[in-house]
């Protein structure tokens, strides 16, 4: 379904606009509502089930076997058809539920618009669902809140809106009424109002909002990942190699004097044994458990192909706010005259001069205490210091509690929040905090060196002060307080007060998660390089950048410094520095976009919506589960449930794993398209009748090979996937010693199947009992191929075998499910198989075993040759 064009109020909308006490009447609502349409986006509609299903056919391979089942239904060879259609089905039911399982758990996660929005409407303030919102409408917000679209603001009290999930800065900004507040007069839809209150116009609403700017800037990005491009080139050279071999052995079987019927279903059976059915289920089945184990590890991947694409990943773009950081402010340091300390797990040890500082600070404050379990809400500085208070003991959870005698909440003209409270023994104190340079305007005092008394201000001493905190990255926060005269009137004190005496600084950061940094190395140490994008300022971006690891020859580079540079200088400067700062959505969306026309592979990590456009363009999108918003989840390939960016070094080990696991199918599964075809074809110019009949073809490719190739995709990693470096952007599947491998075994096997057919047929054996005899030595070869796909370059003697149990099950199972077909009369009659001696039997496993010294030879060629 294609997306309403985008609907914006006119000018008669947004200037006639109704008394803000009294707002719109119902009917003019309903008829906005009509005109405009409903307040809503189009990122939640869940993918077409039929799509998804039509999905699963959109391979040249699937054609080509549709194409094959349409022939055998021609000639009326309805055993072939029905098990071609068998193995489409297969395919496509096991593609179509992990796809939708995935919809499903995402989907689970959705939560990002307001449901309910306070509006005054004909002078009645009502809730209503935010979806019904029009241009015109009066809003009123207060904390908590988040704004249901976009606004233009007519009243304000100290309204602070955490913006995070548009413009990756962690700190709330201000916001006030009125034009000469510029931008600072509007609230956009999906914002968080941190602190204060506010009534407002909508302007916008749906995708007419700064949130439907860039959903639609999503939704033109397409991309697909780079396993998805190899698979899709393997698949297209596949089908042209069978397509023209099928021909070709039609005209040649037409000429060496075949029936048509005879020479169409020897390029049938050709055809069906050149196309390695069983790929795209191995396939689905190996990225499948990719899937599970990433699972396991909080991570659910959207689509199956990504799961191999974080593995071959060099370059990570991550989002800082929420994603390295953990979007939460926290105290780091409090200096006072007397010095700097730090405040952590010391906390509770800290002098009288620094519980002062943290007591000035959580005594002017707006955040809430939940007295049942402890936690703190509200504006993240006045958490931040509230809690680090607190556990210092700086001020009881009681009197933290309690109302104050008066209280005027953080204005931004006077940039600072003031409260009063009254002692026990009746004193008022007056605290405040605010911007350094403001409260140091309004001190005429300032706490003594030596921790007695009070001393004369030092401004050189605070500004020094301050510039040190900052430079390590810390948002700065001022504490003041005076004891109030008994006589003093509270109100005309409140305002622009004088006679402070400064106590001291509050450094705060938004913290690093725990094991970043860990991880962050893990990755260097894998060869992916991390790049932090934020729009936070570029002093604060270094600071986290330098606490986590990240390496930066050079300084941040900035959303206004890439304005000014091409493409190709944006990449040079990205090669010298791993931190960009100040950056716009578009700005991130041309960072991905440059580094993969460089040739890398560009994973991007991010929880807001102004990571949305980025994700979609990434080779791989990986968003923020519980803080993240829907507009990044839907645009993402991979959702980390728990919001931890070490779960992506675990997912980049696990794709590794997993590409590791699709060689090993891949060189078992081509390894088999080589020998069938090749024995097939061979034997349709030796004047003998046809070696395998479709259906036997089928039952090798689906049963004997179908049984090990899933069970290959079930291999663990051999160790050490995140010590080498990221796969080439450039390179296959496989590798050209893995494609050789494949042909000289491939070659060997076909021989042994068509001499072994020769052999038998010479000795008198019946068609029937030659076919029975070759199909067999195919099983037993392999049976041993199994085991040495399990590695390209350890010997198979090296490897435990019960390190995939399931493999080994599945070999011994294999052959016996050719010894039952052998032997019964269901598989006699359906397969067309006879019993065979106790020593076909011996033949057969010894011809089979042949193929493990080949591999072998090959594998220790190659390490010689390295080595």
């Amino acid at each position: 379904m294609a997306d309403a064009p985008t609907r914006r109020p006119g000018p008669d909308v947004l200037h006639d606009l109704p008394d803000p006490g009294v707002g719109l009447q119902p009917d003019e609502a309903a008829r906005r509502l009509a005109q405009y349409g409903p307040n809503v986006l189009g990122v939640h509609r869940a993918a077409n089930p039929w799509r998804i299903l039509l999905r699963q056919f959109l391979s040249p391979l699937i054609f080509l076997l549709l194409v094959s089942a349409t022939a055998t239904a021609l000639l009326q060879r309805w055993i072939d058809t029905v098990s071609i259609l068998l193995v489409l089905i297969g395919n496509a039911a096991i593609g179509y539920w992990q796809e939708s399982k995935a919809e499903r758990e995402v989907a689970a996660l959705q939560s990002l618009t307001a449901p309910r929005a306070r509006v005054v409407r004909a002078g009645v303030t009502s809730m209503v669902d935010a979806s019904a919102l029009v241009p015109g409408d009066v809003v009123l917000l207060e904390s908590g809140d988040k704004v249901p679209a976009d606004l233009r603001l007519v009243q304000s009290t100290g309204l602070r809106v955490d913006e995070s999930m548009l413009t990756g800065e962690s700190v709330a900004v201000s916001k006030a009424a009125g034009a000469e507040a510029g931008d600072r007069e509007l609230a956009f839809g999906g914002t968080l109002v941190a602190t204060g209150r506010a009534r407002g116009f909508v302007i916008a609403t749906g995708a007419a909002t700064q949130l439907g700017e860039i959903d639609r800037l999503v939704r033109s990005v397409r991309t697909q990942t780079p396993l998805q491009l190899i698979i899709d080139r393997l698949e297209k050279r596949i089908g042209w190699v069978v397509g023209f071999v099928g021909l070709f052995v039609l005209v040649a079987g037409l000429v060496v004097g075949l029936t048509p019927g005879d020479a169409l279903l020897t390029s049938i059976a050709l055809a069906v044994a050149t196309i390695p059915e069983g790929l795209p289920v191995a396939l689905t089945v190996a990225m499948s458990i990719g899937v599970t184990r990433m699972a396991r590890k909080h991570a659910v991947v959207r689509s199956l192909p990504a799961v191999e694409t974080l593995g071959s990943t060099t370059v990570i773009a991550s989002d800082k706010t929420g994603t390295i950081t953990e979007n939460r402010l926290t105290v780091e340091q409090v200096w006072s005259p007397v010095g700097i300390r730090s405040v952590g797990a010391a906390a509770p040890n800290l002098p009288p001069d620094a519980l002062d500082v943290l007591r000035a600070g959580a005594l002017t404050n707006e955040a809430h205490l939940d007295p049942g379990d402890g936690t703190l809400t509200g504006d993240a500085v006045d958490v931040a210091i509230a809690r680090a208070a607190i556990d210092a003991g700086a001020v009881a959870a009681a009197e933290f509690a309690a109302p104050p005698a008066a209280h005027l909440p953080y204005e931004p003209e006077l940039r600072s929040s003031q409260s009063v409270r009254v002692r026990p023994d009746g004193t008022r104190v007056l605290y405040v905090k605010g911007a350094p340079r403001t409260i140091l305007d309004w001190s005429t005092a300032m706490a003594a060196a030596d921790g007695g008394g009070a001393a004369s201000v030092d401004p050189r001493a605070v500004e020094a002060a301050e510039h040190a905190l900052a430079e390590a990255g810390l948002r700065v926060i001022a504490c003041a307080a005076r004891e109030l005269a008994p006589d003093e009137s509270l109100p005309a004190d409140l305002g622009v007060p004088a006679g402070l005496t400064f106590l001291g600084l509050v450094g705060m950061v938004d913290p690093p998660r725990p094991g970043v940094a860990d991880a962050i190395r893990r990755c260097r140490s894998a060869g992916i390089a991390v790049k932090m994008l934020t729009g936070d300022h570029p002093k604060t971006a270094a600071s986290i950048g330098e606490r986590v690891g990240i390496e930066s020859s050079g300084p941040p580079i900035t959303g206004a410094e890439m304005a000014e540079i091409s493409d190709h200088e944006l990449v040079a400067r990205l090669q010298e520095t791993s931190i960009v700062a100040r950056v716009t959505p578009q700005d991130k969306l041309r960072i991905v976009s440059a580094l993969q026309q460089h040739g890398e592979i560009v994973a991007v990590t991010g929880d807001g919506v102004n990571d949305a456009p980025a994700l979609r363009l990434a080779s791989l999108g990986v968003a923020m589960g519980r803080s993240g918003t829907d507009v990044a989840r839907e645009s993402a390939d991979m959702v980390l449930t728990d919001d931890d960016f070490v779960t992506i070094v675990d997912a980049v080990e696990q794709g590794r794993v997993t590409f590791g696991a699709i060689r090993k199918v891949a060189f078992f599964l081509l390894a088999n398209a080589v020998a069938a075809p090749l024995a097939v074809a061979l034997n349709l110019f030796t004047d003998t009748p046809l070696l395998f009949l479709p259906v036997q073809v089928l039952w090798f490719n689906l049963v004997l090979n179908g049984l090990q190739d899933v069970a290959i995709a079930f291999e663990p990693g051999e160790g050490g996937e995140l010590d080498a470096a990221p796969r080439r952007r450039d390179a296959g599947l496989l590798s050209r010693d893995v494609w050789t491998r494949i042909v000289v075994t491939g070659v060997w096997m076909g021989m042994c199947v068509l001499v072994t057919f020769h052999v038998a047929l010479d000795a008198g054996y019946e068609i029937e009992h030659a076919r029975t005899l070759a199909m067999t030595v195919f099983a037993f070869l392999n049976f041993f191929q199994a085991g040495t796909a399990r590695s390209e370059r350890r010997s198979v003697f090296a490897l435990r075998p019960w390190a995939n149990p399931l493999l080994l099950g599945a070999a011994v199972l294999a052959v016996v499910l050719q010894a039952l077909a052998v032997w019964t009369v269901p598989g006699q009659q359906i397969l067309g198989f006879v019993p065979l001696s106790l020593l076909d039997w011996l033949t057969a496993f010894l011809v089979g075993a042949t193929v493990l010294v080949v591999a072998e030879v090959d594998k220790w060629i190659r390490r010689r040759r390295e080595a």
